[in-house]
């Protein structure tokens, strides 16, 4: 069971789809709250004028790992996206709930490795 190409090459299909799903509907969700979204990342000292990008990598990237097409340059242009995102919106960790979500965002990062590393698997575009 442990050895079972089948067994491992859906786990990595569910796993991508798991790490892509908050993604594609955190690029949608941007462009329907278009303004509102701007707003926050000038809050944060982020230029609004980046949002277009913004929404590209999360809903292009997103939909990139759920095909499995191109996935180990999506996997690694979303894990620096996941980082640089942490630490312009998460650091004070002087609330709690930007500490868990930094910790959370490191958790979704190293997943993304983890799919630089191994491919998508037999049920994806690339099939590698």
């Amino acid at each position: 069971m442990l050895n079972n190409p089948a067994l491992s090459d859906a786990a990595k299909l569910v796993g991508r789809i798991l790490l892509a799903l908050m993604f594609v509907l955190g690029g949608w969700s941007k462009i329907s709250g278009y303004a509102g979204t701007q707003q926050y990342m000038a809050s944060a000292g982020v230029p609004g004028i980046l949002l277009p990008l913004v929404i590209i990598v999360e809903l292009i990237g997103g939909l990139m790992i759920v095909f499995g097409y191109k996935t180990r340059l999506a996997a690694l242009a979303l894990f620096g996206f996941t980082i640089a995102a942490s630490v312009l919106f998460h650091m004070n960790w002087a609330a709690p709930m930007q500490q868990l979500l930094f910790m959370k965002n490191l958790g979704i990062a190293g997943g993304f490795l983890l799919l630089f590393a191994a491919g998508a698997g037999a049920y994806s575009v690339d099939k590698d």
